[in-house]
């Protein structure tokens, strides 16, 4: 039996190839949508890949199945637990085989078990892989999807928050419980090959261990150590990180069946007139691509900052509208990646890029400033700036600046006008990279007199400076 793992640092997502060397068949597991890595590892293996299985629809990623299904003649096995509203919609357009509780497929001599394993969502099923071609009946490991994580288990709380489905989270977080018992009884021995690892916002304590064993969960992860019910559901259901606003579209283009991926060329702006337009029209967000630093000291008015790095799906997911078109400043090396990043959340709708180059030849450029905790405080004494914290409610909870404004960096868009207009505006992240995007959110929103606290509310706790809770 062939085994890889593939891992999207920026998703914080992974995906499996599993290969039959007896009959070169391969089958594809959780398939990210961009799908030429595993062609590439499947060919330089003597494997064809015939087969993908999903575990559940993807709230976090626009999945591949469909891609691999119309465009390479690859057979789906995707589930048919849950109600009518967790069904795939786009069966009729290719081969597949549904899939329940106790099913048994096979790839070659490598054969699937499938296990119902709703609590996450209620379709969700883990798949326990045996390789009969080694002449036995013991099971191997289990590919849990986002059931069972190193160290945690699914959020039950996204239909709710994301997707609007009313009362979802209780109902989801028993029957994670229900699910975890039977979890329980599947041998120490299995190894356990995850959805995700630490950094996705499926959970709240993701591991960052690849994998690990069903015995080893069983002696160390806190859902699985839990045996009353009512506590359990309790501890999974509070306090869990805020979900982007694009897991309910997510959720939405997998069900439906996401597009085919544009492999077009991208066409380049050449001309500051052209993209000056680009930047003046209200179906158009211009997305600067730079490190934040670069940004702050010189940008185009009106453009919006998320710097391409591990977080950068997460925040274009949060900040940027599926319906406007996306023209983006980018280091031309950069421009096929990005691309990918954006695809990968479903923002299909790039229309083509400036490179940062650009940025020299136009007429008018502005830029924000980055000020030290102490000066910062100074001016927060004097009443010169309102402060807005744009951290998570959790990392609020534990602590901020005395006075400071909440305002959580995806609901800022929103909530632009309940922020003071007759001082200057600081903004605050732990770090100093969040508060960088509410920065130019803020400028593009009119509102130019910015102020980034440099190094974030960790700089400023180094500085022990006043904190309230």
């Amino acid at each position: 039996m062939f085994f890889r793992s593939f891992f999207d640092d920026k998703l914080a997502q992974y995906s499996y190839l599993i290969g039959c060397q007896q009959t070169g068949e391969a089958i594809v597991i959780d398939p990210a949508r961009d799908v030429d890595a595993y062609f590439e590892a499947a060919k330089a293996e003597g494997l064809n890949v015939t087969a993908a299985a999903e575990t559940h629809i993807h709230a976090d990623f626009v999945s591949g199945a469909r891609e691999l299904a119309l465009r390479h003649n690859v057979k789906l096995y995707l589930s048919d637990e849950g109600d009518t509203n967790w069904k795939y919609q786009y069966v009729n357009e290719v081969t597949y085989e549904s899939l329940k509780d106790g099913d048994v497929f096979s790839i070659g001599n490598v054969q699937f078990e499938v296990m119902h394993t709703p609590g996450h969502t209620p379709e969700s099923l883990s798949f326990i892989l045996t390789d009969k071609g080694v002449g036995s009946d013991v099971p191997m490991g289990v590919f849990t999807g986002d059931f069972v994580f190193v160290g945690d288990v699914g959020r039950p709380d996204l239909l709710e928050k994301a997707a609007n489905v009313a009362g979802s989270t209780e109902d989801g977080a028993r029957q994670m419980f229900d699910a975890l018992q039977r979890f329980k009884e599947l041998p120490d021995s299995l190894q356990v090959w995850p959805g995700h690892g630490a950094g996705s916002a499926c959970g709240k304590s993701l591991g960052a261990v690849p994998m690990s064993t069903a015995g080893y969960e069983k002696y160390t992860n806190w859902a699985l150590l839990q045996n009353d019910k009512e506590t359990f559901v309790k501890e999974l259901t509070e306090e869990q990180p805020e979900p982007p606003k694009y897991f309910a579209m997510m959720k939405k283009v997998n069900k439906e069946g996401p597009g085919l991926v544009d492999h077009s060329p991208i066409e380049e702006i050449t001309s500051t007139q052209t993209l000056e337009d680009q930047i003046a029209n209200d179906h158009v967000i211009v997305l600067d691509t730079r490190p934040d630093m670069e940004f702050s000291e010189r940008h185009i008015p009106g453009t919006l900052n998320i710097a391409f790095n591990k977080s950068f799906p997460n925040w274009a997911g949060w900040l940027l509208d599926y319906d406007e078109d996306i023209v983006m400043i980018a280091a031309p090396q950069q421009v096929t990646s990005i691309k990918r990043a954006l695809e990968s959340i479903g923002l299909d709708r790039l229309k083509g890029y400036a490179s940062t180059a650009i940025i020299n030849d136009v007429s008018k450029t502005e830029s924000y400033e980055n000020m030290s905790p102490e000066e910062l405080e100074s001016k927060l004494q004097a009443g010169s700036v309102h402060l807005v914290d744009v951290r998570n409610q959790s990392e609020w909870d534990e602590g901020h600046a005395p006075d400071a404004q909440h305002i959580m960096l995806g609901y800022l868009p929103d909530r632009i006008n309940e922020i003071p207009t007759d001082k200057a505006i600081a903004v605050n992240c732990q770090s100093g990279k969040r508060s960088a995007i509410a920065a130019s959110l803020l400028q593009k929103n009119g509102i130019k007199n910015v102020i980034n606290l440099q190094g974030g509310f960790g700089n400023w706790l180094k500085k022990d400076l006043p904190v309230q809770k």
